[in-house]
């Protein structure tokens, strides 16, 4: 099945090896700033502004000061922005209403380069909101978290598929496992997805310490993306971007 790349500014999403996105995770202006300091010596193709943590993300002008200083910082590297709710394991609880009026004042202000949609709110909001991020020219990632356990293989699989269905640009799993045969269905659902399901870039993930090898595995399962720290991890699992990059090296 061929495969759609994702461009994002100068990377490409969903071919060669797997990109590396840092999350940035701060509760103020002082925070982020300690937090773009960490990226100094970091590699990284990406970074992730996880704005569940940001105490005025709500607020357009601190909203908008946050955005000018990660892109001062990163320059012409991709910018996610991601509001994780308490639901999925985020920092924070919000309403649907001002869930998706974040998001969309978000997409149209087109600050951010991509924006992360969590399906299991509203399926049709979701996918009305990845069409005003398409009219701006901002990429959807469709995502979905479980903090409790690993559905079974082909209710992974369904999952992954119906964000296609919505039309998300990236599809994005991460469950939580409970013992290794968890981990390994976690990667038998990747791989269905690399080489029977998936028609664009999947990220995949098993959580927490028993799951770390999913993400390094992304040339053998086809995960287009994986997630590494430069300081604060935004989930359990997650590890440091350098030791990521060299491993990944390794492994390619």
């Amino acid at each position: 099945m061929k495969k759609k790349i994702v461009t994002v500014r100068n990377i490409k999403i969903g071919t060669g090896r797997p990109k590396i996105c840092v999350p940035l995770v701060a509760k103020d202006e002082m925070e982020l700033q300690a937090a773009l300091d960490q990226l100094e010596n970091s590699p990284f193709d990406l970074v992730e502004w996880r704005a569940d943590f940001y105490r005025d993300v709500e607020q357009e002008e601190a909203r908008r000061k946050a955005f000018e200083k990660i892109r001062r910082k990163i320059g012409g590297r991709p910018l996610l922005f991601t509001f994780r709710t308490a639901a999925e394991g985020g920092n924070r609880e919000i309403s649907n209403a001002a869930y998706f009026s974040l998001n969309r004042a978000v997409g149209e202000s087109a600050l951010a380069d991509l924006v992360d949609i969590e399906i299991s709110r509203d399926e049709e909001l979701a996918a009305d909101l990845g069409e005003i991020l398409h009219s701006r020219g901002v990429y959807a990632i469709g995502s979905n978290h479980d903090f409790e356990k690993t559905p079974a293989t082909e209710e992974m699989i369904r999952r992954l598929c119906r964000m296609q269905e919505l039309d998300m640009d990236i599809t994005k799993l991460a469950v939580m496992p409970q013992c290794r045969r968890d981990v390994l269905r976690l990667l038998e659902a990747a791989v269905a997805m690399e080489e029977e399901k998936g028609d664009r870039p999947c990220i995949t993930m098993s959580m927490g310490e028993l799951g770390m090898i999913s993400r390094i595995a992304g040339k053998l399962t086809g995960s287009a993306l994986t997630f590494g720290t430069a300081g604060f991890a935004s989930a359990p699992g997650q590890l440091p971007a350098e030791a990521v990059a060299e491993l990944l090296e390794l492994l390619a």
